[in-house]
Formats: structure tokens, C-alpha cells, sequence
């Protein structure tokens, strides 16, 4: 089979790149970039891999392919736990070839997928993966804990490695245009998105973390102090920016939830925050991977998680008003 350039996924319209002067990609195993994952205890796993491993006649590839994975996550998440055998069998169908260990995977590939579900794993898988130079991207949530975020963002940059994190629900279409001024200045905006919990996790770093991301999109850093309303089947975070704009995200666990929201700005109002494919998120982690630039900045995966960390304490507190800057 013909090899094709890097470029287009799934049909979708070829982007343009830009290469920075100072990162080049080596490439020792052939045309394809190899990608490990580390982690099949998600669905994330195998629906990148299909997108990345694409190679539909006519179309160009990716000029990547996920030829590895290390399927060891959770030891104790159930809902995680279970999926593991499945998803192995799932990922050798594919042709990508099971390791026994981190080690042997990072021995293989030259970039990394961490997708473990388990954000307690992060931290010490991460440790394997910085300490062999290899850019990797982390699934959400980057860590359960805010010690093990900031360690994470610390222990890359004193390896040198290119790191960063995000939910899918960041790089949808109609979320990236308010990002990119459609509406002006944001003045404010309400998200919402399903908040399972997990005994494991803060309660907003599990699953909460989508619509809060979708929320951070648009506003960006700055959140002052945030509090929470928290029942059974919903709750209310209500966060204060600087200069006087106010966010909400609201936190669903009924049976029926979805995934969406509304930004408020200068020049109109817009929606944002819905769940729109994996491909968008799929294709910048490529474009990390061709170039070595992070697309969401470590002080804004840290000041997000430090939100939702302020949020569970206030949660603690009856819903007091807590800062954000007191888990940064």
C-alpha cells in the first residue's frame, strides 16, 4: 500500500502546518511515526487509534499509526477493570502488538498515548515516559490528585518533554469559534456535561472535567473564587473571573444528560461546549506530535484542575465561596 503524508484524517479537508524551527520529529522505524499507548481500560484507546490508523484508498493518512500498547490501567476501577481483557483483544485486531511493560512499549515507538482511565496512574507512568524523551499526550483526567497535576508539569519540564492534556469537548468546532473571538470579548458562559462520580477522584476531575473544560475554553485563566451547590442528581459551580465575568457549569447524574452550553460576549451570543467527535482532539494531538507545541498551556490545565479542586471544598464547606488560588 502506498504510504500517504501527514495531513488528513477520515476524509476530513487537509490542514495546512507550520513547523517551529526548533522541534524536529525524528523518525527511526520508517515513514509512519509510531505511537505507544499506554492503557486499555477506555474506549479513547481504540477510537484514536482507528482514526489515527486510517488508511482509506484515495485518502491521505496521518503519516502516524499506533502500532503498540502497554493495556495495563486501573487495578481496581471496575468500570475499568472490566474493559481490559475486551480491549485487548479489540487492539490486536487492529495489528497493534500488546508489550508487557512501559519500558518495552517506550523501546518501540517514539511518541506516547497515556490513556489510562485511572488518573492515579498518571504520575508514575508519566515518570517512564519523561525519563525516555518521549512527547506524550494524557488522557483526562491528567492526575486525581493536584499534588500529582503540578508534580506531572514539573517532572516534564525538568526532562525536557513536551506534555499537555484535554477533553475532546475542548477542540469542538463551535467551541473553538467563540475561543477565537466569533462573539467578541467573553463576558461570561454556562456549560454543562454529564458528572458521574468515582470514590477514587475529586468529584469533578472523573467526569465532570468535560463540561469544565468547555467552560475554561472560553474563558480562560483568571477564575478568582468559585462555589457549589451539590445534590444527589446535579449541581452548580459558579465561578468568578477577573474583571467582572462570571461562569457556571452545571453538573448532571440523572439518566437523561448531554453535553453543551452558551457563551455570552461582547458582540452576540453563541453555543459552545457540545460533544462533537473525537477527530478534532484527535488531529491536535497529532499536530503536537509533528511539532513539539503544546495547544492548551500548563497554567491552564493546572488553574482548570485547581477549580474543580476548590470546588470540592467548597462542596465541604455548605457551599462557601473558596479561592482558586489556594490550590494553585
Amino acid at each position: 500500500m502506498k504510504r500517504r503524508k501527514f495531513g488528513q484524517i477520515l476524509g476530513t479537508a487537509s490542514i495546512p502546518l507550520v513547523l517551529p524551527t526548533t522541534w524536529k520529529l525524528a523518525n527511526n522505524f520508517g515513514e509512519d511515526v509510531r505511537i505507544g499507548i499506554i492503557g486499555l481500560d477506555t474506549s479513547h484507546a481504540l477510537a484514536f487509534a482507528k482514526i489515527i490508523n486510517a488508511r482509506e484508498e484515495g485518502k491521505e493518512g496521518t503519516g502516524f499509526m499506533v502500532t503498540h500498547a502497554y493495556p495495563r490501567g486501573s487495578m481496581d476501577i471496575e468500570s475499568s477493570v472490566s474493559r481490559i481483557p475486551g480491549y485487548t483483544e479489540d487492539a490486536k485486531k487492529l495489528g497493534i502488538k500488546i508489550t508487557e511493560s512501559i519500558k518495552e512499549l517506550l523501546d518501540q515507538v517514539e511518541v506516547v498515548l497515556l490513556e489510562t482511565n485511572d488518573g492515579r496512574l498518571h504520575l508514575e507512568q508519566a515518570q517512564e515516559v519523561f525519563e525516555a524523551g518521549k512527547p506524550v499526550f494524557i488522557d483526562k483526567p491528567i492526575a486525581a490528585s493536584m499534588a500529582d497535576v503540578k508534580a506531572i508539569f514539573a517532572e516534564a519540564k525538568k526532562h525536557n518533554v513536551p506534555v499537555w492534556s484535554a477533553s475532546s469537548l475542548r477542540f469542538g468546532p463551535a467551541t473553538q469559534e467563540v475561543a477565537n473571538g466569533k462573539i467578541g470579548d467573553v463576558l461570561g458562559a454556562d456549560t454543562y456535561s454529564p458528572a458521574k462520580l468515582e470514590p477514587t477522584h475529586p468529584d469533578l476531575f472523573w467526569y465532570g472535567i468535560h463540561g469544565v473544560e468547555s467552560l475554561y475554553t472560553v474563558m480562560g485563566t483568571g477564575c478568582e473564587q468559585v462555589h457549589r451547590i451539590f445534590r444527589d442528581d446535579m449541581e452548580v459551580v459558579t465561578g468568578e473571573w477577573d474583571h467582572g465575568r462570571i461562569g457556571t457549569f452545571r453538573g448532571l447524574r440523572t439518566e437523561k444528560t448531554g453535553y453543551g452550553g452558551t457563551a455570552f460576549g461582547t458582540e452576540g451570543i453563541a453555543p459552545i461546549g457540545a460533544y462533537e467527535g473525537y477527530e478534532h482532539l484527535v488531529w491536535e494531538i497529532l499536530k503536537f506530535f509533528k511539532t513539539g507545541v503544546v495547544p492548551v498551556k500548563p497554567e491552564e490545565t493546572i488553574e482548570l484542575f485547581a477549580f474543580m479542586a476548590a470546588a470540592d471544598e467548597s462542596k465541604k464547606m455548605g457551599g462557601r465561596p473558596v479561592t482558586v488560588k489556594a490550590f494553585l
